[in-house]
């Protein structure tokens, strides 16, 4: 008894999509990694420049990168455990206020499971290096959760849009439409 098959070129097979799955997620990662390292290189900048350092050191602009990746990361590992869900009910920036701030607890208490890990790999004890995050001053905590919910925010609004609109859409809106580039304006 013949039984319908797919063929190959119709159906990817579990690899592919696995694959592709993969490549997805490292180009959103990489992607992620980029923006956050972007906002951390301009704020290492804002504080060189605050503090009159001169020569300005290049080592806080790659510092700045591996914070920018592994905040990536950790927002990437927020939205795993935690999805994103757009309620039309309520709007988007409803449904992702929230959400926000969950996400920015997550990260932050992945850096300080960070901190801790970092003293233990320097010789140091875990809780004390865990404590002393932040310079274990709460307000220099609070500064870094308003900053980065700052930064995280946009991105947040971008993925909702996304899920909301669907991917063309959204990149229509956000760097227009090439199949109506060539339409004339219209006036309003």
């Amino acid at each position: 008894m013949n039984t319908p098959s797919t063929s190959p070129s119709t159906s990817p097979s579990a690899h592919q999509v696995i694959k592709k799955k993969i490549e997805d997620e490292a180009k959103k990662a990489f992607a992620l990694s980029i923006y956050f390292g972007s906002w951390f290189c301009a704020l290492s900048f804002l504080a060189a420049t605050i503090l009159d350092e001169r020569p300005i050191p290049l080592s806080i602009f790659g510092f700045a990168i591996v914070k920018g990746a592994l905040s990536a990361k950790f927002l990437l590992i927020s939205e795993a455990v935690f999805p994103m869900k757009v309620s039309k009910s309520k709007g988007l920036i409803r449904s992702l206020l929230l959400q926000s701030f969950i996400y920015v607890g997550i990260v932050l208490c992945l850096n300080y499971v960070e901190a801790g890990v970092d003293g233990l790999i320097h010789g140091k004890s875990f809780w004390d290096s865990l404590m002393g995050f932040g310079q274990a001053n709460p307000l220099r905590v609070i500064a870094m959760c308003i900053v980065y919910w700052l930064i995280v925010w946009p991105y947040l609004v971008l993925i909702g849009l996304r899920i909301s609109l669907g991917s063309t859409a959204t990149i229509a809106i956000l760097f227009g439409d090439r199949a109506k580039s060539n339409e004339p304006a219209t006036k309003t």
